[in-house]
């Protein structure tokens, strides 16, 4: 058998599928948004491969594993082990980095345990763990026929009437020569001194001879014992230390044998004391505390003191204020240094109740919930001030390789870190120590850097990465594993990925392929889907007009299918253009950003238009989430004084005058239960209810809109509790879900179901799709109009009652716009977009710039980030940031209209991909 071979498939709305799928080929799903290719390759095709080796291993083991649902089909054949990498980032944990998530950490612990060097933090001296015979063989091997003085150090008492004795006690066991203050003498015939401030005794001089070898290192012995582990041997008239503590010779300080656990952040051996390894600490942010510096004590400047609760607070602060002359109607940032420190902080000698002191008072009552409460509005993270960030304890920065520590390392960009292994001069000793080590550190980062992350940090937290970022990682990880005769099933890998970094993902995954593996992936790139072997197109288009397979085969093939509407465009009989006009990019009112230097930003200054699609774009890593999310956004929350613990760092910001609110749209999900669903998110449930609230029989039995909830008690059936299903635990095998015997899975009883409205009942209505539903509810304007807004989103298809948890990241981003553009109550908004084409088909992406149009036509402003050059080359105006990514990155390379200035712009990737879109356009063009 040479493929897998599926029949019968009718998991969610795909309809009775029969289809095969290549072993060792890259096969790629496709087809416009709810179509049914994550059905097809997650639901049906991992799930499968999933539940069969889960079901082939002992009971024991499978509670540990994900437990999967069964698809719904007839037959499946040769499935393989399944892995599946998806677009989301599923990491909330503060301590995952780049760097553990990838195992590289734990090889770099190892490197450094095995083949790193320890330098005193103090004096900078290499510290060694010495032993007779390896100082006597090195005295051997490097001063042969040399003589040598051995000796040993006392440490001496404070009190100096018992060093006398001391001294004498050692010239009695038999040492008659010493060095005392730094002075020779015969203990013998001269007199001890009265002032000893330092005392050397020696043990043996003699030729590093080999007569002298076994006396060598009896003397050597005999000086570390009666030196407490530290001796001296003097050759060339200087005196050379050694310990066989593992201990600096020079300044005596102790250090930790290295071992991995040194080097994790994860380890109490490693891990910074003040804070536990996470390389912050949260404190009291004072810009919270204070929000609005303009304002006057008068006008309640302290934040948390215009309480109620703290009336006694701000009238101490007054009186303080008219004792010490302080102005209490002046703006609090025209006060001295020394005035706002004394409110903040307190006066020396004075019984003032400062700031510092009202929270340090609330820090011990902590214990009750709202004290807690009241402290986290005022609380920020802060960088840890004792290991500054490192996570580390500072005895691990005493380790290094070369002059590099881990630290060092962690902090370095994938690429920069690359290029450092294949440089670095490492010894071949340490070469034969730690082969192995440098082969799997070398293979994953090539993989790491080949598919486009090489501007990412091992230190880089895993919750702070996108999710294409996060795939990539996964995908790397994979390769790094080297894995054979297993189907990997991939969604969207090119989310994130500038068009110039496609090439290099695209010839990874034909290695995975080539090591013997399955590999399928849902993709809408056209770069990606003619790198296939093998195409599989779904459609005709989403929900239950979807399901169908309208294409299979390769990719020339599929040029030539009429029944494909992804061939259509790429024949370019289906165009992608805006309906609105374009204009040059001029704008009366914009956002000005002046010297932004956060992350990788270079102290840029960028002009932001309102009022039009301005698209931020540039290669992976060359900044547009910085500038837009930590710079931009963040630094709005902070203007309109609401909390946000990170905010990007930035010289001014004019223009914020100009915009009623900023909304972000991001790629976090809808909902994270079945319980959510598009009529709930889109609140138009609440009205559905309400309408059933006054039907006369409802009236009849006074019930509330709350009686047709399943949410909350009332009207659900209490057996399954609203959700239709009851769970079976089956211990170490799969839980079993089973349709509610007492509902037959409708969530309700029985008299709320016999509630109609033109016919239906509540249940009956969830099923609707949202064309029916507004047909059913056309009398109901409410209703109409929230759910024409999804109707002309492309959205029609979807149920009302659809757990949010089965959409695609293209319908959960239009889904989001959608209740966006139902907010009529307020104008003048800037939404920022993540990448909105997220798993998005051509034809889904012109209904989006449609829904961007209509955006515009109301008076807001639009900026995206995007990598998509059918976004890209609609856009107002261009702001391409670069050149590179990472440290090659943060700077603005073009900012403007699309125009030829950008097509021909030397240092824009952007600009360059887009002209050889438009060329491709051209040619296309002269064959029709």
């Amino acid at each position: 058998m040479d493929a897998i071979k599926l029949r019968g498939v009718r998991t969610h709305n795909l309809k009775n599928l029969e289809i095969e799928i290549p072993y060792r080929a890259l096969t790629v799903v496709t087809g416009v948004s709810g179509s049914g290719k994550s059905s097809l390759a997650f639901d049906t095709l991992y799930a499968e491969g999933q539940r069969r080796y889960v079901e082939s291993i002992s009971a024991y083991a499978r509670q540990f594993l994900e437990r999967m649902e069964k698809p719904d089909l007839e037959s499946i054949q040769g499935i393989l082990p399944a892995i599946a990498i998806q677009a989301k980032n599923v990491v909330t944990n503060a301590r995952s980095t780049v760097g553990t998530q990838t195992e590289l950490n734990d090889y770099l612990r190892l490197l450094f345990a095995r083949i790193g060097k320890t330098h005193c933090l103090e004096c900078g001296q290499l510290v060694t763990l010495d032993t007779a015979e390896s100082v006597a063989a090195r005295l051997f091997d490097s001063h042969p026929s040399q003589e040598v003085r051995i000796g040993f150090p006392v440490e001496l008492p404070s009190k100096k009437h018992y060093i006398k004795s001391i001294l004498q006690e050692y010239h009695k066991q038999g040492f008659v020569r010493a060095e005392i203050n730094g002075k020779e003498i015969d203990l013998s015939k001269t007199s001890l001194p009265k002032m000893v401030d330092s005392a050397w005794f020696f043990v043996d001089v003699l030729e590093t001879c080999a007569e002298n070898k076994s006396r060598l290192t009896e003397s050597i012995e005999m000086a570390f014992r009666f030196g407490k582990g530290t001796i001296g041997v003097e050759w060339d008239d200087r005196k050379h230390l050694f310990s066989n503590r593992f201990a600096c010779a020079g300044c005596h300080r102790e250090y930790q044998l290295p071992t991995p656990n040194l080097f994790s952040f994860n380890s109490p051996l490693g891990a910074c004391p003040d804070c536990q390894g996470f390389g912050r600490t949260i404190s009291i942010d004072w810009n919270l505390v204070i929000p609005d510096h303009q304002k006057s004590i008068e006008e309640g400047v302290i934040e948390p003191w215009t309480k109620p609760s703290a009336k006694w607070e701000a009238r101490r602060l007054k009186d303080f204020c008219r004792q010490e002359r302080i102005s209490t109607s002046k703006p609090f940032r025209e006060l001295s240094q020394k005035e706002r420190t004394w409110i903040l902080e307190g006066k020396p000698g004075s019984d003032y109740f400062s700031v510092k002191d009202f929270f340090e008072y609330l820090e011990k009552k902590k214990y009750k919930m709202h004290i807690r409460v009241f402290l986290s509005k005022y609380r920020a993270f802060r960088i840890c001030s004792r290991c500054q960030g490192n996570r580390l304890k500072v005895e691990a920065l005493s380790v290094r390789i070369g002059d590099t520590t881990i630290v060092d390392l962690s902090r370095m960009s994938i690429g920069a870190l690359r290029k450092w292994f294949d440089v670095s001069p490492f010894s071949q000793a340490e070469e034969n120590i730690a082969a192995s080590i440098f082969l799997e550190i070398k293979k994953r980062i090539r993989f790491l850097d080949e598919v486009g992350l090489g501007y990412l940090t091992l230190d880089r937290a895993s919750r702070t990465l996108s999710g294409g970022e996060s795939q990539r990682i996964n995908l790397a990880t994979s390769l790094g594993s080297a894995l054979v005769d297993t189907l990997y099933v991939l969604d969207e890998p090119s989310i994130g990925l500038h068009e110039r970094d496609n090439d290099l993902l695209i010839r990874l995954l034909h290695e995975l392929r080539d090591l013997g593996n399955a590999v399928v992936i849902v993709e809408h790139d056209r770069s990606m889907i003619e790198a296939a072997d093998w195409v599989i197109d779904l459609g005709p288009l989403g929900g239950e007009q979807g399901g169908e397979i309208m294409f299979v085969g390769r990719f020339h093939d599929l040029m030539k299918s009429r029944a494909s509407m992804t061939a259509q465009y790429f024949r370019r009989e289906l165009l992608l253009e805006r309906a609105a006009h374009k204009t040059n990019g001029k704008s009366k009112h914009a956002i000005q950003i002046l010297g932004a230097s956060h992350h990788n930003l270079k102290n840029i200054s960028v002009h932001f238009p309102l009022h039009r699609l301005v698209v931020i774009s540039g290669v992976s890593g060359s900044g547009k989430s910085t500038l837009m999310g930590d710079v931009l956004y963040a630094n709005y929350q902070r203007y309109r004084g609401r909390p946000v613990s990170d905010v990007g760092d930035v010289r001014q910001i004019n223009g914020f005058t100009e915009i009623e609110d900023i909304v972000l749209i991001d790629q976090s999900p809808i909902g994270r239960t079945p319980r959510s669903n598009p009529a709930t998110y889109l609140k138009v449930f609440d009205d559905i209810r309400k309408i059933f609230s006054r039907t006369y029989d409802a009236k009849q039995k006074g019930w509330e809109a709350g009686r047709f909830s399943f949410n909350v008690p009332g009207g659900r059936c209490e057996k399954c509790t609203g959700e239709g299903l009851i769970k079976v635990e089956m211990h170490f095998l799969a839980d079993v879900y089973i349709t509610c015997d007492e509902c037959n899975g409708s969530r309700y009883q029985t008299s709320v179901l016999d509630i109609r409205y033109h016919g239906k009942n509540i249940q009956e209505v969830l099923q609707m799709t949202v064309d029916q539903a507004m047909k059913h509810f056309e009398e109901e304007t409410s209703i109409v109009e929230k759910l024409s807004i999804l109707s002309r989103m492309g959205l029609g298809y979807l149920k009302l009652g659809q757990p949010a948890t089965t959409l695609s990241g293209g319908e959960a981003q239009r889904l989001k716009l959608a209740v966006e553009m139902t907010r009529s109550t307020q104008s003048n908004l800037l939404y920022l977009f993540d990448e909105p084409t997220t798993g998005l088909h051509y034809r889904d992406i012109s209904f989006l710039l449609s829904a961007f149009d209509e955006l515009l036509k109301r008076g807001h402003s639009i900026g995206v980030i995007e990598h998509n050059m059918e976004v890209i080359k609609c856009a107002d105006y261009i702001v391409d940031l670069g050149p590179g990514g990472g440290s090659a990155g943060g700077e603005v390379v073009y900012a403007g209209p699309v125009s030829e200035a950008f097509l021909n712009h030397p240092s824009s990737f952007t600009g360059q991909y887009l002209k050889r879109y438009f060329c491709r356009e051209k040619a296309l063009d002269k064959v029709k």
